[in-house]
């Protein structure tokens, strides 16, 4: 669906043209996470009043949520001492749990990712994807810094 000239929201993630962004997911539901940051990126040029792309996104993707509702969160990240065969084992045996082309999966370089420890599981974050997997979803995008966007909000949803 197109929110706004530059903005498509569609199933499972959004494009954004004005900010060359686009991000998508596999695995459980993470649309809340996208309309924080479709909220977010369109803030300051809408105001806090009324964010249509935001509302457009909601709507088309039929979830109920107030802009009130969109705190970053932070996430308390730690390293693992070393990260050993058996930790990228666990991860690649997330990643195969989540329902996703063949060939995405394929992509995923979890040696080249930064890999950190959470109180209940592990996230691995490359240049193109987050695997979070604690709720068994993987975050698909174009530029490195929406890795930071998604972290923002990852801990709430």
């Amino acid at each position: 669906m197109q929110c706004e000239e530059k903005l498509e929201v569609f199933e499972n993630g959004f494009e954004d043209g004005k900010f060359n962004l686009r991000i998508e997911f596999c695995g459980s539901d993470a649309r809340k996470i996208l309309l924080a940051i479709i909220y977010e990126l369109c803030l300051q040029d809408y105001g806090r009043e009324y964010v249509y792309p935001f509302e457009c996104a909601k709507e088309f993707w039929g979830i109920y949520m107030d802009a009130s509702e969109l705190q970053a969160e932070e996430l308390k990240l730690s390293k693992p001492k070393f990260v050993s065969r058996a930790v990228i084992d666990k991860l690649e045996a997330i990643l195969e749990n989540i329902e996703a082309p063949r060939e995405v999966k394929e992509s995923i370089d979890f040696e080249k990712a930064e890999i950190y420890k959470l109180k209940d599981g592990l996230l691995a974050l490359g240049k193109n994807f987050l695997l979070d997997g604690i709720k068994n979803r993987l975050f698909l995008f174009n530029k490195p810094s929406a890795g930071e966007l998604i972290l923002r909000y990852i801990g709430r949803w």
